[in-house]
């Protein structure tokens, strides 16, 4: 009997204990590698000295203090070194709690923005389908899985989703990266044209789509070309690392090997490393200098904005990163997984048979498995493909984060990979083993 509201209703999940390095530790002592950071949070592992400590250093001094009232120092420093790290232009931080929040205040300070500079009749967002951008009802809406809103839809604002960056799918056969690139630019265009050339607020999409659609990388010069359409028609750029961005990708921000600079950018996950609920929107000065000489404030807030305990333990989880060099251990380790993945599929031929693409950059890497691999025929939904493999890893002793509904919100099965920066290269070798043994049994059940 449990009085916690799980996220299923059937079943409670084993009781987690205790963290070490890459590694959690359940309530019988099982052991289980953390190849996906839970969600792409964890990029430290658990239970790093150094972010404990700077946590409890901040408790003892201040835990807590109301952003309507007082800055902190930990705030302040957390957000000059963020800025520091930036992408040109983007010069002010706006502290929240998470990925949802991050995203719900970046629409929300998109909009502030157009009404300040006098052009109030925009109110449209464009976002791509196949695209998860949080589950706040604003980012519900923007987000392009019809499964997520479908139960929500009524309460949910209109938005207008066009193509995502699908190579795998969706790139013809005689068509090269550049040319996909601009067809789908021409797409993003052509909306906004329909919407009215002065009605859109902003084109929001992932760096890198994430665990709706499987770790969706962007083929070169596709943002460019985007970036140039929203500038065509004063249309704002916002881009969302929530799980793509703080050093996952192997650069700090994912949009650096884009060379894009968005007018908004949200961050979370990979900021705190999961020490402590945390996100946040960097914001161009353009937009910032709109707001304070209009209203002079942005009109937004949380409870929680700049958390002191929190700020502490993002400083130290980036802290941590710059000083041992992990950006590049996360390019180097990243090589070495697609290689270990690569090699582990050719050595199983269950498995084998029903790969159709591995996609990623850095530690962030998508598998997604097919039926029929001529065809790229997905497997039927009601087998829960997915489901199944993520019973089977966990039954292994390893944690990965498997999704369905990759091809349309519906059809298709993907696994998601995003193991933390510290994972040795011998770990890695375990990630794809047992990760293919997992779904060799999957597929063998069904």
């Amino acid at each position: 009997m449990t009085h916690v509201l799980h996220r299923s209703l059937q079943k409670k999940p084993p009781t987690a204990v205790s963290g070490s390095g890459i590694y959690l530790i359940d309530s019988e002592g099982k052991r289980y590698l953390d190849a996906s950071g839970g969600a792409a949070v964890s990029c430290l592992g658990h239970a790093y000295p150094d972010v404990l400590a700077a946590m409890h250093a901040q408790i003892d001094k201040l835990a807590y203090a109301h952003t309507s009232f007082f800055t902190t120092d930990v705030a302040e420093e957390l957000a000059e070194r963020l800025v520091t790290d930036a992408p040109p232009g983007l010069d002010h931080v706006y502290f929240v709690s998470g990925g949802s929040e991050a995203m719900e205040a970046a629409m929300k300070m998109a909009r502030q923005y157009f009404v300040e500079i006098g052009q109030p009749q925009r109110k449209h967002f464009i976002a791509r389908r196949q695209s998860y951008h949080g589950n706040t009802l604003g980012a519900l809406a923007v987000g392009g899985n019809a499964w997520r809103k479908a139960p929500f839809s009524p309460i949910l604002i209109d938005a207008t989703h066009v193509s995502p960056c699908y190579a795998y799918r969706e790139k013809q056969p005689d068509e090269t990266d550049f040319a996909y690139g601009q067809r789908l630019a021409k797409e993003l265009e052509d909306a906004i044209i329909s919407l009215g050339e002065n009605a859109v607020i902003a084109f929001v999409a992932e760096t890198i789509g994430g665990a709706t659609a499987g770790v969706l990388t962007p083929v070169p010069g596709y943002f460019k070309a985007v970036r140039e359409v929203c500038d065509r028609y004063g249309v704002l750029l916002i881009l969302d690392e929530v799980m793509c961005g703080m050093g996952r990708t192997g650069t700090l921000h994912a949009c650096t090997y884009e060379n894009t600079v968005p007018d908004l950018l949200a961050i979370a996950k990979g900021l705190g490393g999961g020490y402590q609920p945390i996100g946040a929107v960097l914001a161009s000065q353009s937009i910032v200098q709109a707001m304070r000489a209009g209203s002079g404030f942005f009109q937004h807030g949380h409870t929680y904005l700049g958390h002191p305990v929190a700020c502490a333990a993002a400083l130290a989880v980036q802290n941590v990163i710059r000083d041992n060099h992990l950006l590049e251990q996360v390019r180097t380790r990243g090589d070495q997984l697609n290689s270990a993945l690569l090699q582990s599929f050719k050595n199983s031929q269950q498995a084998g048979d029903h790969l159709g693409d591995i996609r990623g950059r850095g530690l962030f890497w998508g598998i997604e498995l097919v039926q029929e691999q001529n065809t790229k025929k997905p497997f039927d939904p009601q087998f829960q493909l997915h489901s199944r493999i993520k019973r089977e890893a966990m039954l292994r002793g390893l944690m990965v984060y498997p999704m369905g509904g990759t091809v349309d919100g519906r059809y298709g099965d993907h696994v998601l990979l995003a193991p933390p920066f510290i994972t040795s290269e011998s770990q890695i070798h375990d990630i794809a083993s047992l990760l293919v043994a997992s779904i060799d049994a999957a597929i063998q059940s069904l």
